[in-house]
């Protein structure tokens, strides 16, 4: 039979309190060197688990603040955190694991966001004969929020059960729920909060075509001011991001250089190789010398890098994506920078991140500049 064995020994307060804990995470637990007559005196209790559920309990113990109640309690970390919309679908499981990994490595916080509709906006709102409106019944609006907490609730159930398990990293972790639309409710939240990154799950290239007009992902890379890291549905082969091989998107100007900075902070891995190729708009003699320049500048600067330029323009390598054929199956992701244009201009002339996102199934780095 299973044996039980010390795991901690508290005074009774914090023995209850562990003991809640574990138990509400599915640990068994027993209690020794009680006194029955004035526990709250006793001079030791000795919190007891089965032996084989020792990994998982430590797992618990050395994380409270994750496995605590209330979750969403405030984050402590010293850095800005990384924003995780999400709306419950695999994609957006595959982005929560790739932000936790990457929270990780650079000792932040991760938020986990979603945003509902409100049914009054959703067209709830009806003129009656006597020419006054007539709102929606209150509680549609409370059932729409509490739909929406439920199943925030789940999917960081989930998250807590891969944490347990070790199938990700045990980073802090808060939950929000907010109204509004997806891409404006992540907006507003990122400017109050100051991310360092934001990772958002995507539709795979065919799907995104047929929603091409409200795809939310494209209209956060136009709105929001901070780096958005687009992750393709996994389809199990590319359910593990790993940016060994940049392709990196010049535009032959200063931009450039900020924007490789703000990759090399977000991914400092050592040995990463980086290809550097060109964005039509300058002669192509111009252009390659100006690539040649920003490799050698990048090669002195950003340490643990490797740099080489590449012949093929831009809008080469998206031809050859939308004809099917594996222009970038030798890279792991791709890097752009996003200049801010006006909703006219958008709507006019796509921004490059615009027509990447749609013409591709990459991991895709968009840094505003």
């Amino acid at each position: 039979m299973d044996r039980f064995i010390t795991v901690a020994i508290h005074t009774y307060e914090q023995a209850i309190a562990l003991r809640s804990l574990l138990e509400r995470e599915g640990v068994e637990t027993q209690f020794r060197n009680v006194n029955i007559e004035s526990p709250v005196i006793s001079s030791g209790i000795r919190v007891r688990i089965k032996e084989s559920d020792l990994p998982l309990a430590l797992r618990i113990i050395e994380n409270k603040e994750i496995f605590a109640d209330p979750l969403s309690a405030p984050l402590t970390s010293q850095h800005s955190p990384v924003i995780v919309p999400v709306d419950f679908s695999t994609a957006s499981a595959h982005a929560t694991d790739v932000a936790f990994r990457i929270a990780e490595s650079h000792g932040a916080g991760i938020v986990i966001l979603h945003s509902y509709i409100d049914p009054y906006v959703a067209g709830n709102l009806q003129l009656t004969a006597s020419g006054t409106y007539e709102y929606g019944d209150q509680a549609d609006r409370q059932q729409a929020l509490a739909a929406a907490e439920t199943r925030m609730r789940h999917f960081a159930g989930q998250i807590k059960d891969k944490i347990k398990s070790g199938l990700l990293p045990a980073v802090k972790f808060e939950t929000c729920v907010v109204e509004g639309v997806p891409e404006d409710a992540i907006t507003q939240y990122a400017k109050a909060n100051n991310p360092f990154l934001i990772v958002m799950g995507t539709r795979g290239a065919k799907k995104k075509e047929i929603d091409m007009i409200g795809s939310v992902t494209a209209e956060v890379l136009d709105k929001c001011r901070y780096s958005v890291l687009a992750l393709p549905d996994p389809d199990g082969s590319a359910a593990k991001f790993n940016p060994g091989r940049i392709l990196f998107f010049s535009n032959a100007g200063q931009d450039d250089i900020l924007a490789l900075d703000t990759m090399h902070r977000a991914f400092p891995r050592a040995g990463a190789k980086v290809k550097i190729t060109s964005i039509p708009g300058r002669k192509r003699e111009s252009a390659l010398q100006s690539l040649q320049a920003l490799c050698d500048y990048s090669s002195q600067n950003f340490k643990g890098y490797t740099f080489e330029t590449d012949a093929h323009a831009l809008q080469d390598i998206i031809e050859q994506a939308k004809a099917g054929q594996r222009a970038l199956s030798d890279f792991d992701m791709i890097v752009v920078s996003n200049k801010r244009k006006n909703i006219f201009s958008r709507f006019f002339s796509p921004s490059l991140a615009h027509r990447v996102l749609f013409a591709t199934d990459m991991p895709m780095l968009v840094i505003p500049v």
